[in-house]
Formats: C-alpha cells, structure tokens, sequence
C-alpha cells in the first residue's frame, strides 16, 4: 500500500475499530479521468466490517467515513467506492 492508504486505514482503524478493513486501490482503473493523479492513489474501493455501523443506515455510514476522511477527500483522495456492514451484515452474506 502506499501513503495515502496507509493514511486511510490508520484514521479508519482509530475511528471505527473494524474487524474488516479492506483497501484497494483503484486508481489506474480511472487513469486520464477526472481527479486521477500520476502515480495512483486517487481513487479507492474500501470494505469495512464495524460494530460502530449497528443503527446506521447507509447514508450515515457514510458520513462517518467521510468525516473521518475529510482532510484526505479534500486533497489527495478524489473518490471512494464505500461496503459499510456491521458483522452481522457480513455474517449473513458469507455462505453457510
């Protein structure tokens, strides 16, 4: 991982305490697009698995992630792509 996520997933773990934190960079998905910088990370898929998420909806999962991310949305990060569950939500998706 780069700088940028490493910088995402620190300020996420100390927010949300995940028991699932998933990167990806995706940004040479989005090369000579809008907000694609030289060298990636601009563009990130983040998968995170959080007890914090419990009586959230979507919208405000989001917002959480989002104001935990501001400083990086601001500069650096131009878009992500959000999966926000509770383990309970993730349980139900696994197989059985």
């Amino acid at each position: 991982m780069g700088i940028i996520a490493d910088r995402l997933k620190a300020k996420l773990n100390q927010a949300l305490a995940p028991q699932q934190l998933e990167i990806h960079d995706d940004s040479a998905k989005h090369s000579g697009h809008a907000g694609a910088r030289e060298g990636g990370e601009s563009h990130f898929s983040v998968r995170v698995v959080s007890e914090r998420f419990e009586g959230l909806n979507r919208v405000a999962r989001q917002r959480l992630i989002n104001s935990t991310l501001a400083e990086e949305l601001a500069g650096p990060v131009h878009a992500l792509s959000l999966q926000t569950l509770t383990p309970a939500e993730d349980a139900a998706q696994k197989p059985h």
